[in-house]
């Protein structure tokens, strides 16, 4: 009979796979964005519905977004920093500094 192996050990196997790491980069990437704009519009007192009009986009796509459920373009991102009173700032630093 074979040994139960815990839930860490079968994540880091998933995990292990290259194209599950690239899901789970995608998720990440997709979950501090979206924590990032609710942080902002919180801040601002707006609400989802206010944004999307900001933005043209329909609330439930806001709430999506900031649920880390959509990967968003750069003029997405842009018209939401312009709305939130912010400038998006896109570049490329060393993976030895990614945090």
């Amino acid at each position: 009979m074979s040994e139960r192996r815990g839930w860490n050990e079968l994540r880091d196997d998933v995990l292990a796979a290259p194209e599950a790491q690239e899901a789970y980069d995608a998720a990440r990437i997709r979950f501090e964005l979206g924590h990032a704009v609710r942080e902002r519009r919180e801040a601002l007192g707006m609400t989802q519905a206010q944004l999307a009009q900001a933005t043209g986009m329909r609330q439930p796509a806001v709430a999506r977004f900031e649920a880390g459920g959509t990967m968003p373009t750069l003029p997405l991102l842009e018209r939401l920093a312009v709305a939130l009173g912010m400038r998006l700032h896109v570049g490329f630093e060393p993976v030895d500094r990614a945090s």
